[in-house]
């Protein structure tokens, strides 16, 4: 099994590893309410997804018992 012959050094190293950061989740507007949600997902304020309402929240249910 082959060993290195000399030490790597941390510029190289850091040089490496300077693609392995974590990038934030790409997030756009509700249709709906305006809220901040993740794409291709339900927003998870008002239930809302592609301008009909997939999910039953606690805000939609609130908006029910109001009326």
């Amino acid at each position: 099994m082959s060993v290195p012959k000399r030490r790597q050094t941390k510029t190289r190293r850091n040089k490496r590893r300077s693609h392995h950061h974590v990038t934030p989740p790409n997030l756009g507007k509700c249709q709906n309410c305006g809220a901040a949600v993740v794409s291709h997902q339900a927003c998870p304020n008002c239930g809302y997804y592609g301008g009909r309402q997939v999910l039953t929240t606690k805000t939609a249910l609130d908006k029910q018992a109001k009326s």
